[in-house]
């Protein structure tokens, strides 16, 4: 996993803006909007990003990604 991180946080592209955040106890979900490099081209989707947090931090993270969106050329 994480040389798939590490290969996911070079790309030139990568961004994510923080939509939403919520938090019961240790669980806490983010809902981002990510623009990345898809191999189709630059786009974006919405994620929603779930952490079990323990002892201030990350012990299980689960991910479901929405559809991708290509920008349109020049854009």
């Amino acid at each position: 996993m994480r040389l798939r991180f590490m290969a996911r946080f070079a790309e030139a592209d990568l961004y994510a803006d923080l939509i939403s955040r919520t938090q019961m106890g240790d669980i806490v979900i983010d809902h981002e909007r990510v623009t990345r490099n898809f191999s189709e081209g630059v786009g974006c989707m919405e994620m929603l990003c779930i952490y079990e947090v323990r002892q201030g931090r990350i012990h299980k993270a689960s991910f479901a990604m929405g559809e991708q969106r290509l920008h349109a050329v020049g854009s």
